[in-house]
């Protein structure tokens, strides 16, 4: 038998994860096809790659230096499944993904709208979830893929940068600065705001663009902190206060007239977007698919 691809999947999941058991778990295989897809691999080459103990799992010499080249067919096999993607017109099976508040609420059904359209056979399951259960949900296999709004610290997934967006000021219909398309800070910072919760994604950004242009975010005038963006949005509407939002969040209320955005010079208030899959693991052809979609921007398009 000659060298074959599921053998070098098998060693890197093994060498990743650090474990037979892990491996085993995460390929869905039992831990003695794991280990027997490995002493194949040993015996193809004529040496150990693995040294077994009872406290942990290393790497020998040659293991070392056959690892960047079982990473080297990983990654060469996902450009594949990526580039091939584009021609693959009839997807089945299921695709199962996570997308934290913001972008499973506002960014992400027109896209998937599109993207089903593209592949009416496959069936499709988007949660909106935080960006701890979106990771749990990789690492247990329960999610194909995710898209959250911070980037994550963890070995085991794969971080990608995918989207871009950024906070505007925004003010209901009526208010004084609504026929301006932008203001100055110091012109904001007047008016009462109504924010999301202390700790939320969209505050953390705004209180950090505040800091870089030497605003203390304490200092403003806070009448009503709310959970939601929805309840946020209908605060703003009322004439409550004003408020930092990302454009695709009020998108429709914009069209209906009911609030404008305003940009705030020479404030940056942009924020990156991120998908994340686990990083030992292949891609399903249907969660590659949209992963390309993504990656070539057609999310701007589609959410105009």
């Amino acid at each position: 038998m000659g060298l074959n691809f599921h053998q070098l999947h098998i060693f890197y999941n093994v060498a990743t994860r650090g474990s037979f058991s892990a491996a085993a778990q995460a390929l869905h295989m039992t831990q003695p096809a794991v280990t027997m897809q490995i002493q194949a691999l040993e015996e193809y080459f004529g040496t150990k790659l693995l040294h077994r103990s009872t406290k942990k799992l290393q790497l020998s010499e040659a293991g070392h230096k056959l690892f960047p080249y079982a990473q080297r067919c990983m990654e060469l096999v996902r450009e594949t499944e990526e580039m091939m993607s584009n021609y693959t017109l009839d997807l089945h099976g299921k695709l199962v993904l996570a997308a934290s508040l913001t972008i499973g609420e506002y960014m992400l059904p027109p896209i998937l709208g599109h993207f089903a359209k593209l592949h009416p056979h496959l069936d499709i399951h988007m949660r909106v979830m935080n960006s701890s259960q979106i990771v749990e949900g990789i690492r247990s296999q329960q999610l194909h893929l995710g898209l959250v709004e911070a980037p994550v610290a963890d070995n085991d997934i794969h971080v990608e940068p995918i989207m871009e967006d950024e906070l505007l000021l925004v003010v209901p219909r009526d208010h004084s600065l609504a026929a301006v398309s932008e203001v100055k800070l110091e012109d904001v910072l007047s008016y009462p705001f109504v924010l999301r919760e202390m700790g939320s994604g969209t505050r953390i950004v705004m209180e950090e663009a505040l800091r870089q242009q030497g605003v203390d975010p304490e200092k403003l005038h806070v009448v009503m902190e709310l959970g939601s963006t929805g309840a946020v949005k209908s605060a703003v509407e009322a004439g409550i206060g004003v408020t930092m939002l990302s454009p695709y969040v009020v998108r429709h209320e914009e069209a209906l007239g009911l609030l404008k955005t305003i940009r705030i010079q020479q404030v940056n208030m942009k924020r990156q977007f991120y998908a994340v899959h686990a990083q030992a693991d292949l891609l399903s052809l249907p969660a590659t698919a949209l992963l390309t979609m993504l990656r070539n921007r057609h999310d701007k398009e589609l959410l105009r």
